[in-house]
């Protein structure tokens, strides 16, 4: 009788397409059976991975076969781990994977692996449990990011990505944070930190942690982030950064419109809630993203007048 794990594992490889032939076996299909159904042209072999069709391989049917193809203990990391968990705006058609240290590149007709080699596979680089309907064994997405983070040669990008993952709510600050203590050596380590601190202070997007950044570099007070007000009509707001101007108390705010700010909407929007922010009073300043990013002077010198009054 089969084991609860035996069992399980049976399961997931009934639903998949892409196998190693070590699956088809305990499945019960000989090898006889499977070179007869690459020669017919009803499977095909693709490297080291038996795909159970004939046709063009899906986007994750290629992850599989990048898996079974690099090794045993291989696992989908970096970019591709975070598409796999369902981040958006960073997909890369090349294919990352993680194994053990003494593994070595393979070659795959076809397709781009990029290989990335742990030095302590047991301690940091344990599997997520796969689900049956997507069988592919998949590094932990914090864990994930920071390989992706460490692509990058400036620290911006590399901030960017886990900005994402945050803003769409696939990953926490702790657990980001968790995983860059444990991570000594790793690239971009110290302004991950930092910036992972501002995410859980309230700023989700990256052009907003830019201007914080910005405040501290020009000697300006540290703003509140994300502050709640209601509008008239009682709808809870978010302000980018606000303070309380020492001269006169009057609110004073910023909003830091990325290119989600220019769609029609969002920007009927914005005008409506700056129009409740004036009536109650308060001075709104608004920058562009690109401008905090490449003309932070003169956003600075603009700050500093409102908060001088």
């Amino acid at each position: 009788m089969l084991t609860r794990a035996a069992q399980a594992a049976a399961t997931i490889a009934v639903h998949r397409t892409v196998l190693a032939r070590s699956d088809l076996t305990r499945l019960g299909i000989a090898e006889t059976q499977v070179r007869a159904r690459i020669s017919a042209a009803r499977w095909q072999l693709v490297g080291k991975a038996v795909v159970r069709h004939n046709g063009s391989l899906t986007r994750e049917e290629k992850w599989e076969v990048a898996v079974i193809n690099v090794g045993p203990r291989a696992l989908l990391t970096a970019f591709t781990a975070a598409e796999w968990a369902g981040l958006t705006g960073w997909e890369r058609d090349q294919i990352h994977v993680l194994a053990p240290r003494a593994h070595s590149r393979l070659e795959v007709p076809g397709m781009s692996i990029r290989l990335h080699q742990a030095r302590r596979w047991l301690a940091a680089n344990a599997s997520c449990q796969p689900p049956v309907d997507r069988p592919t064994p998949c590094q932990p997405l914090a864990p994930a990011l920071l390989r992706a983070a460490k692509t990058f040669s400036s620290p911006r990008p590399a901030c960017g990505i886990v900005a994402a993952a945050v803003q769409q709510g696939l990953v926490t600050p702790a657990s980001m944070t968790g995983v860059l203590r444990a991570s000594i050596r790793t690239k971009h380590r110290a302004v991950l930190l930092a910036a992972v601190a501002d995410m859980a202070g309230g700023s989700q997007a990256l052009s907003e942690i830019d201007f914080v950044l910005l405040c501290r570099a020009h000697g300006l007070p540290e703003p509140v982030r994300q502050l709640v007000r209601r509008d008239s009509n009682g709808r809870r707001r978010y302000l980018d950064a606000s303070w309380r101007r020492a001269s006169d108390g009057r609110l004073v705010v910023a909003e830091v419109d990325g290119a989600l700010h220019l769609s029609q909407k969002r920007w009927w929007d914005d005008q409506l809630r700056q129009n409740e922010l004036s009536l109650a009073d308060a001075l709104v300043l608004r920058f562009p993203s690109v401008i905090v990013r490449t003309e932070p002077a003169l956003v600075a010198a603009q700050l500093r007048r409102a908060l001088t009054g």
